[in-house]
């Protein structure tokens, strides 16, 4: 049975913190970062991921675009990341709990970095370039994948890694039922949580769960539609599961906080607003 994602007890449980928290108790996320001219994403990413809860964050970039990183970031931290081994090196750190490739990273960078991050076995967020970077072989991106992955991908990047299912929603007046199966079907066959992103998103893990969250009538955010939204949720849920959240749970999370942050600036909206709105809307759930 599929559940519509709406504000709980339990979500606002695993919102709260404790009087007795420090940063340490609340996990380190990882954002990668890709090449010169191309960090804004992980700026992105990386500042929802801190807003959300994360006790630390860093970004771990590529020697070409180190400085210009550094030139913007202040409570995020930085690190030098040129290849896939130094990425496993990086790893052997088990406080480091949280990872987010995809935002900006990059097509090559994505095939050399992808792989090593799943060995990694961390909570992953895996988006963007993360998954068109294997649109030619989505089997060999599969084999790799975990039970602590959530892919979020929006309608054509679920097409190029689900060409299959994504052909069952062609049709214009495809009943949402059928986009739910589809985002099951398609979490089963990756072995992680799906999270197919639109004005109805839709959440599904490999045991079958399934929630909904519907942005539309009295709920609807379409100022989302702008560039770098995408690369917000992936960090707010990176952020989240950083915190300790299970894959299923920050996905669905994740998800309403990007509409509730969207709805409580309202027009205008551009993505460097989205984490800076999350304060008020802890704010207003009693946080």
């Amino acid at each position: 049975m599929t559940h519509q994602i709406a504000l709980s007890e339990s979500m606002r449980a695993n919102l709260a913190k404790s009087s007795q928290a420090h940063k340490y108790g609340h996990g380190h996320a990882v954002i990668l970062s890709g090449g010169a001219g191309q960090g804004g994403a992980a700026r992105l990413a990386a500042r929802a991921a801190l807003r959300v809860g994360a006790g630390l964050v860093t970004i771990a970039a590529p020697t070409a675009s180190f400085y210009e990183q550094a030139a913007q970031l202040t409570a995020i931290m930085l690190a030098a990341l040129p290849d896939s081994y130094s990425l496993r090196g990086l790893l052997q750190d088990e406080r480091l709990n949280a990872l987010c490739l995809g935002p900006g990273l990059g097509r090559k960078r994505a095939l050399e970095m992808v792989p090593a991050a799943l060995w990694g076995a961390r909570a992953t967020v895996l988006d963007a370039d993360a998954l068109t970077a294997f649109d030619e072989e989505p089997e060999h991106l599969f084999t790799q994948l975990h039970e602590r992955v959530v892919l979020t991908p929006h309608m054509g990047e679920f097409r190029r890694l689900f060409p299959d299912l994504a052909d069952a929603l062609s049709a214009p007046e495809t009943p949402l039922s059928h986009k739910i199966e589809a985002t099951a079907k398609a979490a089963k066959r990756a072995g992680c949580t799906v999270l197919l992103k639109g004005a109805e998103t839709t959440i599904a893990d490999p045991s079958g769960r399934t929630a909904l969250h519907s942005a539309t009538g009295a709920r609807a955010a379409p100022w989302l539609a702008t560039a770098g939204a995408g690369d917000v949720l992936a960090g707010l849920i990176t952020g989240l599961m950083a915190r300790g959240l299970t894959p299923f749970d920050a996905a669905c999370t994740g998800a309403w906080l990007h509409v509730e942050a969207a709805r409580a600036f309202g027009p205008g909206l551009i993505a460097e607003d989205l984490p800076e709105m999350l304060p008020r809307v802890f704010r207003e759930i009693g946080l």
